[in-house]
Order: C-alpha cells, then structure tokens, then sequence
C-alpha cells in the first residue's frame, strides 16, 4: 500500500520532535489515500461546490496545530492519525454547508473511530455506478444508482463501512480492523461476508457481475 513504508524511521523521528516539513512530507506521502477517504466520504450535495483538495489541506493545517499530539511509538499509525484529522475535518465541512437538522444516511456519522462521515448506501452506491463507462451503461446510470442504493440499504452499516474502507479507501485489512475497533480476524471475516453479501446484490443489476472479486 502506497505510503506505508514511511510509517517508522528518520522522518517519524523528526515528526515527533515536531518538525512541520517533516509533517509536510509524511502528509504528501499519504497524500493519494487521504484524497480516496475524501471523494468517498464528501457528501455527493457538496461536489462541485467543495474541492476535496481544499479539504486536505485544511487537514494539514490542523495537522500542523496538532503536531505536539502526533503518536508515539507503539500507537496509531501515522496514515490513521492523519486519516483521523481528514475525518474530523470532512465532518466540519459538511456541518458548515449543510443544514444541521438535515439529516440522512449520508451525513451519519460513521460507527469508525474518529467521526468521519459514515458510509451511505447513496455514496456507495454513487461509487459503484461511478465505474459504468460505457455509452450504453452510462445512460442508465441515474435510474440504476437509486435502484442500487435501495438495495444496499438491506446491508448492515459496519458491512457498508468495511467495503468502502476496503475498496474505496484501499485500507489494509489491519488497517480496517483498527479504525473499527476490530480484531484483525474479525476484520477479515466482516469483509468476506459483507463482500459476498454485495456481490449477490451486484449480480441482479447489469453490468456489475464481475465488479466483485
């Protein structure tokens, strides 16, 4: 996984004395997977109006503030601590573009650690749809997307939840399992399940039998 490799040595060393351009390199490091959590995760009334780019750098910004607070040996790891501050962040945004008493399944907070914005059968289905290229496909995509949003409303939340931190955000499965608050077997026994449990939804729509493996 891409970045993981800066997660121990010299620059974790110098992060923890509190040197920001170290914080500024770890951060471009993980750059690409914090921008995946972001364009999962932003709730689909705010594309267009918010620049997920925006988002990650009013994350670094925090990050910066919080660096007193970056782990120590032996706690989180430095993506998840980052990815944390992009949550957090992601949640401030949304509650200053949209109505708090609006409430749907895509501004819930998510049952992972942190708060971030939890995973909606909207988003998810969003991202699924997102994948249909074709001419033919494509136009049938508005229709498809709500059709496959009901459906995966059958999933239980923390099954929504690994697949979009697994596929979407392309975490490890240890990585999973620390955000949830799991095992890591259970981890990897939620993600099959949850899996198998879309993919037998997938396979009644058109186009998306194969999109599982």
């Amino acid at each position: 996984m891409a970045g993981t490799d800066v997660d121990s040595g010299e620059l974790i060393g110098r992060v923890r004395l509190g040197d920001e351009r170290a914080l500024a390199e770890l951060f471009s490091s993980h750059r690409d997977r914090l921008w995946r959590m972001v364009q999962a995760r932003l709730d689909r009334r705010l594309r267009g109006r918010v620049d997920p780019d925006d988002i990650l750098q009013e994350a670094y910004l925090d990050a910066t503030r919080r660096i007193a607070h970056f782990p120590g040996e032996g706690g989180m790891s430095s993506f998840l601590w980052l990815r944390l501050i992009v949550g957090q962040t992601l949640v401030d945004v949304h509650r200053r573009h949209l109505d708090a008493r609006m409430r749907d399944a895509g501004r819930d907070v998510s049952i992972a650690r942190g708060g971030a914005p939890g995973a909606s059968s909207v988003s998810l289905a969003g991202q699924l749809v997102a994948h249909l290229t074709s001419p033919s496909r494509a136009a049938m995509r508005s229709e498809m997307e709500a059709q496959l949003g009901r459906a995966i409303d059958s999933l239980d939340p923390i099954d929504r939840e690994v697949l979009v931190l697994r596929h979407f955000e392309e975490l490890t499965n240890s990585e999973v399992a620390e955000v949830l608050g799991l095992q890591q077997k259970a981890a990897s026994i939620r993600y099959v399940r949850a899996a198998a449990r879309l993919k037998a939804i997938l396979v009644k729509f058109p186009g998306f039998a194969d999109d599982m493996t």
